[in-house]
């Protein structure tokens, strides 16, 4: 299988797919400045009124989408130069979306060398969500409870995510281990809550300061957890103890969502998640011509290739969610003796 990377890889050289593609960004960039002109327009117009909500949501919207751009400039697809491609990232990361670029590098590199991968891979880790049968058994309290729900439970708790996200970044930058950029981190999401947060308390009522917040954070979050979710849940499962190659284990653990177009604008180009596995820093305008590339390659090997519309992958991480959430169960609570006691 070593062999069908390197095949693969030099069709792609040969094909040019992993060039720079300034033009593109060039455009969404322009697309996303203009989208906050709107909503800074908005927010002012609209003045005392509800319709603030409207321009929440939006920002929501357009936070998500810079994360992508944050995503795509952390892979290096955007710049020629490397630090300059880290520069970008840290400065949408923290300046605009709020996050923390260090702590989200160190995490996404981990998943990118072992995705799905018991052990390895920081995103099957146990969080308030389970998605390994030994971290939903080992549940307990509250948790136990979402557990056992969390199939059904998985989007209404991604209104939090937002929220999760930005308390992460704080924790993250104020701990104690080693931290590259701490400071300059730590001064950009001070700046970035200064622009986007203050001003909307300052020239709101409280009462709608506090919804607007709570939209957009709930926007933002279900958003992010929407496009990432389909990519790897409920997908194989690499044991500690598995061997697999480079080709087998990216291709095996990832799904593609169809769509074409609209869907690589909806979801920054993770419609794409085979191919953006197996080249990181291809360009997000290429992974759609290196889908056919690769598509072929696995047919002709037996690879299971996976790709479903946007809807069905959501049913497929529900299901999985929920098959997982078995584990908190009560062994002995018999859904025979629970019908007859509801008798």
């Amino acid at each position: 299988m070593t062999r069908a990377f390197t095949d693969v890889a030099q069709v792609v050289r040969e094909m040019g797919l992993l060039r720079r593609t300034p033009w593109f960004y060039a455009i969404v960039g322009t697309a996303l400045a203009l989208g906050f002109a709107g909503c800074i327009t908005g927010f002012i117009l609209f003045g005392h009124s509800w319709f603030q909500l409207l321009i929440a949501g939006a920002l929501g919207i357009l936070f998500t989408q810079v994360a992508f751009l944050g995503h795509e400039a952390a892979h290096r697809q955007i710049l020629s130069s490397g630090p300059g491609n880290d520069r970008l990232a840290r400065l949408l990361a923290n300046g605009v979306v709020g996050m923390s670029y260090s702590w989200w590098t160190t995490k996404h590199t981990r998943h990118h060398a072992n995705p799905n991968k018991v052990g390895k891979d920081p995103d099957i880790e146990i969080d308030t969500i389970s998605f390994l049968d030994e971290d939903a058994a080992s549940a307990r309290g509250l948790r136990r409870w979402i557990t056992k729900r969390q199939g059904w439970l998985f989007f209404p708790l991604l209104t939090l995510e937002g929220l999760n996200l930005h308390a992460l970044a704080f924790r993250h930058l104020a701990s104690r281990e080693k931290v590259k950029g701490r400071w300059i981190e730590i001064s950009l999401l001070v700046l970035r809550f200064s622009i986007f947060v203050v001003p909307v308390f300052v020239f709101l009522p409280i009462g709608m300061a506090f919804a607007f917040a709570g939209v957009q954070l709930a926007v933002f979050g279900v958003y992010m957890g929407a496009s990432f979710a389909p990519n790897h849940k409920g997908m194989a499962i690499i044991a500690p103890d598995a061997k697999l190659d480079f080709f087998s284990k990216q291709v095996r653990t990832s799904r593609n969502i169809r769509g074409g177009w609209w869907a690589t604008w909806l979801m920054g180009g993770l419609n794409y998640q085979v191919e953006h596995h197996l080249f990181p820093n291809m360009p997000r305008p290429y992974l759609s011509h290196a889908r056919t590339i690769v598509r072929e390659q696995c047919a002709t090997l037996g690879v299971p290739y996976v790709e479903t519309s946007l809807g069905r992958s959501y049913a497929i991480v529900i299901d999985y969610l929920n098959r997982v959430g078995l584990a908190a169960r009560d062994p002995f609570d018999c859904p025979m003796v629970a019908t007859y006691r509801r008798v």
